[in-house]
């Protein structure tokens, strides 16, 4: 979805933003971030997602078991152990960042806040979360173990 956004009375410039844009890609998208950071950035949204899920209230509409064999597909996790073990890695990746960087790290990549909107958050100096941002990413890529 993209929206145009003007200034009032006719000051400054028309810019399109396309607000299904996150943070993230924008980053991604003006060489901010190498592709390493990006996706450990997406693996981390992917996990905080998928721990966030609530349970499901309603019928299941998944095709019928099929039968085993050597050359069957692995059973996929039941959704609530996958959400279980989506919580866990996330947890796990946001202490292996540590505490001064996973704030940055959990308002851009999870919370979906602007660059900018964290800084003022956080209290910090503008361009600053930039860079703090890259070295948590990169923290992030470790723990992944991201080439």
């Amino acid at each position: 979805m993209r929206e145009l956004v003007e200034r009032p009375a006719g000051r400054g410039r028309s810019v399109t933003v396309n607000l299904a844009e996150s943070p993230l890609d924008w980053l991604r998208a003006r060489g901010h971030v190498d592709a390493r950071q990006y996706e450990a950035g997406e693996r981390l949204r992917g996990d905080y997602e998928m721990a966030s899920l609530g349970p499901r209230v309603t019928m299941r509409w998944d095709p019928a078991p099929r039968e085993g064999g050597r050359r069957a597909a692995p059973e996929p996790l039941d959704p609530t152990l996958a959400q279980i073990a989506a919580k866990r890695r996330f947890d796990a990746a946001i202490a292996a960042v540590g505490g001064g960087l996973s704030d940055i790290l959990w308002r851009v990549v999870c919370a979906g806040e602007g660059l900018s909107a964290a800084e003022k958050g956080l209290g910090w100096p503008a361009r600053a979360g930039k860079l703090v941002l890259c070295l948590a990413l990169d923290r992030v890529a470790d723990h992944y173990r991201l080439r």
